[in-house]
């Protein structure tokens, strides 16, 4: 076996198959300080530790909820907190068979050189830390890399740094028992039409699985989570059906059948277009050899979020919109979601043009 397999190997395959469970999915609770800042403020909250704690304590405490996830993915500072009775929050997850990650890297920086274009930062000391994250309870990581689509873009620096980079902090992440989500985000940003989508994304997608097994990583052991084929966020929408064709095509044509499953980041889409895009995926007639399911953050996030407003008297009722948004997905992962579930707040668009966090 060409992989490399050191002593967490059997692990990493089983959390790796376990957290693309079909019908279930991830939450992604891993944004930093200042991007849950943003969400913050756009209910009129500080962005004070307090409040980060009572956001994330209303996610992980929702009832009925976590039974429709298989992983969530922590801001190191939410790592080692509590309820606000105590309990770590990874122990709350844990009970729930709910799988903790974290996100370790530490943001983009510009490629020079380039029109714009960006690497990830964040190895210095990434072994050291996957050590302790493990510790503390953590089995998987999350790495974004970002890549964008314009007249020259992406370039093949950036394809090549983004896969080197991806494929250098997997196999780090698996020499510490960390199964790696490896993220190749390609923005919405732009004018270009589906097809354009598609063809960039099947050529970052191959030379990420190139990288990868160049750098000896156990695919078993590792997730996906890439972005959905989409028209340009000036284009005209396409129907789910579209962008599931487009999307199960590409991904069938690059990711190898060892990889056990997808989990799709929402980019900006509403609630509902998230939801019915993957929903479309799955009721589609052809082999998909991998899981096809969800790791979202403001698509599972938004109408709770504006159902809470910071006010503990919302926050039951906030769970409530959570866990209608969990169960959405988690029909959507077996092709079972029949659309309409909540209320408008989950047709709003999420789109941030340019997306940082």
């Amino acid at each position: 076996m060409s992989a490399f397999v050191g002593k967490y190997a059997d692990e990493l395959i089983k959390n790796a198959k376990y957290i693309a469970t079909p019908g279930k999915g991830i939450l992604a609770a891993d944004e930093s300080t200042g991007t849950i800042g943003k969400r913050l403020s756009s209910i009129n909250v500080e962005n004070i530790e307090a409040n980060r704690q009572a956001l994330r304590e209303l996610l992980f405490t929702a009832p009925d909820a976590l039974q429709y996830l298989s992983g969530v993915i922590l801001f190191e500072e939410t790592l080692y907190q509590k309820t606000s009775d105590g309990k770590p929050f990874v122990e709350v997850l844990q009970e729930n068979n709910v799988i903790p990650g974290i996100k370790v890297d530490k943001g983009v920086v510009e490629l020079a050189g380039t029109n714009g274009e960006t690497t990830t930062q964040g190895f210095d000391s990434l072994g050291a830390r996957c050590q302790q994250y493990y510790k503390a309870g953590a089995r998987f990581a999350k790495w974004r890399a970002v890549l964008k689509i314009g007249p020259t873009e992406p370039s093949e620096l950036s394809i090549q740094q983004n896969a080197q980079g991806l494929a250098r902090y997997a196999i780090i992440c698996q020499e510490n028992g960390l199964v790696p989500i490896v993220e190749p985000e390609i923005l919405t940003d732009g004018a270009h039409d589906i097809a354009k989508c598609a063809a960039v994304t099947e050529t970052v997608l191959a030379a990420v699985y190139k990288a990868l097994n160049e750098q000896h990583v156990l695919l078993e052991g590792t997730l996906l989570k890439p972005n959905m084929v989409t028209p340009g966020s000036d284009s005209p929408k396409v129907p789910p059906e579209v962008i599931a064709e487009y999307t199960v095509q590409a991904l069938r044509r690059t990711v190898p059948a060892a990889v056990p499953g997808v989990v799709f980041l929402s980019g900006g889409q509403s609630e509902e277009e998230a939801t019915l895009n993957l929903n479309a995926m799955n009721k589609l007639e052809v082999l998909k050899p991998w899981t096809l399911s969800f790791s979202f953050g403001r698509a599972l996030q938004q109408s709770t979020l504006k159902t809470w407003g910071g006010k503990k008297e919302n926050v039951a009722k906030a769970q409530e919109a959570f866990l209608a948004r969990c169960k959405a997905n988690s029909d959507a992962t077996l092709g079972k979601y029949v659309g309409g579930s909540g209320s408008g707040l989950t047709s709003e668009s999420l789109y941030v043009k340019n997306y940082k966090y």
